[in-house]
């Protein structure tokens, strides 16, 4: 057994849901009748976006620091806790925090759309922007950790993986013959605690990771066989931006463990995702939220007669970046 798997794993996924209850979410999976006559598939919709904090996030994030007061008690938190974030994982930890009264420090790139940050302050953490990078934010969030403050990191780490990955318990109990699942990737996390679920329960549901088609860390290091850094780019889907981490543990392994398939997405495609999305279900969600329709839309991936479901992860978008997808979906 490797060491990802050693840790990240059923047991783990069901000691994560047990912290997780009545603090987050189990989130509604449902059918989405325009999409199901579209694609001749029966279309399913995880729709994430109704966490508190509007994104899946919060399950990781909720268990990390859960699992942390358990095994350490509140007074090791005391100082507080830090992370960086494209937003989402942001605004889960400053949530968390803000539950149990503890001090938090979210370190974002220069990127990171202003209603994020936004979001985050107004849960009461402090927000500070650094450089142009999510690694650049990372650089901070180890100064601060050195300081005495506690990490949280987004996505490579057992806990936080085990929190995503209750997401994969809820479509296996809500659909148990599932098809497939398409999943935003982009560190790892959200696909691998899910994969890593359904894969022990139910071996024969594919897997597929859905990538940004520029600036997608993941892809490139899948591609090359390790981790490496890649540029980020401004992208309607900011959530999937940033690194892996050159010294990834758990996400990278479990990655090429649990997906079957790999798909890139383009600018356009994540636009139409985002228009079709509001059209049809009247829904507002972020680019990342919109890539398993993008991809439905721009790649055959063969699922007529099969049932399927999306990752809708989350619905931090600001109304400008929403005009604009709408520009580009028109254009």
């Amino acid at each position: 057994m490797s060491d990802t798997q050693s840790t990240i794993n059923l047991a783990s996924i069901y000691a994560a849901r047990a912290r997780l209850q009545g603090q987050v979410a189990r989130t509604p999976l449902v059918r989405s009748q325009a999409l199901s006559q579209r694609f001749e598939a029966e279309v399913f919709l995880k729709l994430e976006n109704c966490q508190p904090t509007g994104a899946f996030k919060l399950r990781g994030a909720t268990n990390m620091i859960a699992a942390l007061i358990e095994r350490d008690g509140r007074d090791a938190l005391a100082q507080g806790v830090t992370t960086a974030s494209t937003g989402n994982h942001g605004r889960a930890v400053a949530y968390a925090a803000y539950q149990l009264g503890i001090p938090a420090v979210i370190c974002l790139s220069r990127l990171v759309p202003d209603n994020k940050a936004a979001a985050i302050e107004a849960l009461g953490a402090e927000v500070r922007r650094v450089g142009e990078s999510q690694d650049d934010a990372f650089d901070e969030v180890e100064r601060l950790e050195a300081s005495g403050m506690t990490a949280i990191p987004p996505f490579d780490d057992p806990l936080i993986v085990s929190g995503q990955g209750t997401i994969g318990l809820e479509l296996m109990e809500d659909q148990p013959a599932l098809d497939r699942v398409l999943v935003g990737l982009s560190g790892g996390g959200l696909l691998g605690g899910i994969g890593a679920a359904v894969k022990a329960i139910r071996p024969a549901t594919r897997v597929t990771g859905i990538s940004l088609s520029q600036g997608a860390a993941m892809w490139e290091s899948l591609q090359i066989g390790h981790p490496v850094n890649v540029a980020e780019v401004e992208s309607l889907g900011d959530s999937l931006g940033g690194g892996i981490g050159l010294d990834n543990r758990y996400t990278f392994a479990l990655v090429r463990q649990v997906m079957d398939d790999h798909f890139q997405v383009s600018e356009p495609a994540i636009a139409r995702a985002m228009v079709d999305l509001l059209d049809a279900e009247k829904m507002l969600v972020e680019g990342a939220a919109a890539v398993g329709l993008a991809a439905l839309d721009e790649h055959d991936l063969g699922i007529r007669g099969q049932r399927v479901a999306l990752i809708v992860s989350g619905n931090g978008v600001a109304l400008g970046t929403f005009d604009r997808a709408r520009a580009l979906a028109g254009a």
